[in-house]
């Protein structure tokens, strides 16, 4: 992982969450300009379309607003126990020593960690869309790591 210089965000704590910010403000915008033109396409579509019609339209936006919103909820959690990490499919807890390296190269859209059982896992949280934020919140993620391990 490249050096970086700082610790994050101005009065952020090292067990802070790591939260996307980019990724969470498009997915946001993007749910709600989906539910309102799903609910005016269901609204003025052709008479010819009955209100079961109507109403699956609305349901299509409803789930892809749904979806997005799960988009919204990832996150990675520094706890006692390890880093919990929320990224589209379940939560789940990675213990401290279970992991060996925190990667973010250049070309890769968000942090992975080398695990010891020879897996790897993305942490979906420190997004490379960010900008130079996340190549620190990277840097403050494998200072823990480090921390934990010692």
């Amino acid at each position: 992982m490249p050096a970086v210089s700082g610790r994050g965000r101005p009065g952020e704590g090292t067990d802070a969450p790591f939260v996307p910010r980019r990724g969470r403000l498009v997915a946001s915008v993007l749910a709600v300009l989906t539910l309102v033109i799903f609910l005016l396409v269901a609204i003025f579509v052709p008479e010819r379309f009955h209100l079961v019609d109507r109403l699956g339209f609305f349901l299509i936006g409803l789930g892809v607003a749904g979806l997005l919103s799960r988009y919204m909820t990832i996150r990675a959690v520094p706890r006692a126990d390890g880093l919990l990490v929320r990224n589209l499919g379940p939560q789940q807890v990675v213990p401290w020593e279970d992991i060996e390296a925190v990667r973010f190269s250049d070309g890769m859209p968000w942090v992975r960690l080398d695990l010891a059982d020879g897996d790897d896992m993305a942490v979906m949280a420190i997004q490379r869309a960010d900008g130079s934020g996340s190549l620190a919140q990277a840097q403050r993620l494998s200072d823990l790591v480090g921390a934990h391990q010692r």
